[in-house]
């Protein structure tokens, strides 16, 4: 092989790595929004599909023409940490009626190549109107009508919805705003990351709390596990080849999507699999393809991302007080503390940073910036609460200020 092959193989290498990190961060990567990014998923999304298909087992789809990258990642765990959000300044999370009206609009726009934002309202009211669980959608209240296009700019962002002419926000002030819709309705039903659809399981409004752990392993019921739930369960029929293949695909939908992964969290079976021969082998492989740094420990492993771009989110990142708080309360957290003492400990910080948010200001500021700091850990598997006590999770070491020395130069490093 030349040299100039070599140095082919090796850019191709790189770029596949890219796509797949660049996919765990983003699942949906437009065209539009990201266009060097969607360039290089296209060019080079045969590798990166079988990356996928084989360690997770997570179909990806790529539309050259429509300019989208959909990465489907199924999971049965809930994750709170990552909600819908309104594009607008403060980025709060949705609410119960805005997800219930995305629900209805995505459903509407199903049925309609173009509509307009009218019409549209239109076709949610009657829905909503003739459904006893959903409130009805009124486009004379403000308030309905900004949940409403909160849920049009979403799906805008997503690329399912194109504006054509007017802007959407134009609806808020006027419900005879005038705005007109391109819909991919093939997108929109690619969003839905779950192989069996809700409506299919057909279950008493009344029973969705109570039986929500249930519904969730039957939306991700994935037959060629060979498994009623989707889970491996010994009392199951299933081969051989289906249980290797679902114990391969549990572990690294874990690995390449959780922050660190603890051996105590996985089952027997799934430990055993990953201490194997065959599973050693395969974490190197997918974490050097992928270009992760791959980290182990007693207590677990962790993909390391030295590039940081394979989340949406990082830590240690100095972007908002919480995660700044949280890294300075790693230093105290050596041992399991209570709530009280996590507040004694940020109401320190509030005074050694007096520059911090003012959010943190009044008087319940210490116990805000404690709760928030604490979210801010265990969402990194960092720090975990039970029964009252706050313990440290192993991989919370990997942040510990060690003992200061002196280099040879003169300089104090930690």
């Amino acid at each position: 092989m030349t040299k100039l092959d070599n140095q082919l193989v090796a850019a191709e290498r790189e770029e596949v790595a890219h796509g797949i990190r660049w996919l765990l961060a983003a699942p949906l990567i437009t065209e539009r929004s990201q266009p060097e990014t969607f360039d290089l998923v296209r060019r080079r999304r045969d590798p990166i599909r079988q990356w996928f298909d084989y360690y997770c087992g997570w179909t990806l789809t790529v539309e050259p023409r429509l300019g989208y990258a959909r990465l489907v990642k199924v999971r049965t765990v809930t994750d709170p940490t990552r909600p819908a959000r309104r594009l607008r300044s403060g980025r709060t999370p949705f609410d119960r009626r805005r997800y219930a009206l995305l629900c209805v609009v995505a459903a509407e726009l199903l049925a309609v190549p173009v509509t307009t934002i009218g019409l549209l309202a239109d076709r949610v009211g009657r829905a909503t109107a003739a459904d006893d669980v959903v409130p009805n959608f009124d486009t004379a209240i403000r308030g309905e009508r900004m949940a409403f296009v909160d849920v049009l700019r979403l799906l805008e962002l997503y690329g399912a919805v194109e504006v054509v002419d007017g802007t959407t926000e134009a609806f808020v002030d006027s419900a005879e705003a005038k705005v007109l819709y391109r819909i991919d309705a093939t997108l929109l039903l690619r969003l839905l990351a779950a192989p069996v659809g809700a409506s299919q399981l057909a279950v008493p409004v009344d029973e969705v709390a109570l039986r929500f752990d249930e519904l969730l392993a039957a939306v991700s019921r994935e037959r060629r596990y060979g498994l009623a739930s989707g889970a491996h369960d010994e009392t199951a029929s299933h081969s051989e080849v289906q249980r290797n293949l679902w114990l391969r695909h549990s572990v690294f939908r874990r690995l390449v999507d959780d922050p660190v992964l603890y051996f105590d969290d996985l089952s027997a079976d799934e430990r055993a699999y990953l201490a194997s021969p065959t599973g050693r082998q395969l974490l190197r492989r997918a974490a050097d393809q992928a270009g992760f740094v791959l980290e182990e420990r007693a207590e677990g492993v962790l993909l390391v991302d030295t590039d940081g771009i394979a989340t949406d989110t990082r830590f240690p990142d100095d972007a908002g007080t919480a995660k700044v708080a949280a890294l300075l309360l790693l230093e105290t957290l050596t041992r399991p503390s209570t709530m009280e003492q996590l507040e004694i400990e940020a109401s320190a910080l509030l005074d050694r940073f007096p520059r911090w948010a003012k959010t943190y200001r009044d008087d319940d500021g210490p116990r805000q910036l404690a709760s928030d700091a604490l979210a801010v850990l265990a969402e990194f598997g960092l720090a975990h609460q039970e029964a009252g006590l706050i313990r440290p999770l192993p991989a919370a070491a990997r942040y510990a200020v060690r003992d200061a020395r002196t280099t040879g130069s003169g300089e104090t490093t930690s």
